[in-house]
């Protein structure tokens, strides 16, 4: 491999964190955490193990994040190795945040009930601040399930 040529990135799947996203707001909500921490241009080791310590300091909801001073969710993101990134990635989720409470009332699944198919969940989702195609793309693997359940 040359030095050019970049390593394809893994692909990863709510279940190899042990998340079940249809199980509820929480488990979708965590999903969509982790996704939006592997959809920026960091090591995907690093979004995981960062991921971790949001959950285990059950940092892992819209309003924990929103409710966390600004300088300790830096620090949280400093010892997850965000260190170039995380003042920049805290302010992206703080914003974020406060998008999908004020909009959704903090809920993934109103946000995929107010969607008529799966396109227009994914505008929905990249209207988020720091959502882009890659973050909807992972996060959307996961939810199809929700639209094949209205079809049945």
């Amino acid at each position: 491999m040359s030095a050019r040529t970049k390593k394809p990135r893994p692909i990863h799947h709510a279940s190899d964190f042990n998340i079940d996203v249809l199980s509820g707001d929480d488990d979708l909500f965590r999903w969509f955490l982790l996704s939006y921490l592997f959809g920026k241009p960091i090591q995907s080791s690093v979004a995981a193990n960062t991921w971790r310590l949001f959950v285990e300091r059950k940092i892992d909801t819209p309003w924990a994040i929103l409710d966390m001073p600004g300088r300790s969710l830096v620090h949280l993101l400093d010892e997850g190795k965000y260190t170039r990134y995380d003042e920049v990635m805290a302010r992206a989720l703080r914003t974020c945040m406060e998008q999908l409470i004020r909009d959704y009332e903090g809920s993934l699944i109103l946000m995929i009930e107010s969607s008529e198919n799966e396109e227009e969940f994914s505008k929905r989702l990249q209207k988020l601040y720091g959502v882009g195609p890659k973050t909807a793309e992972i996060f959307m693997r996961e939810t199809e399930e929700f639209f094949a359940r209205r079809v049945e």
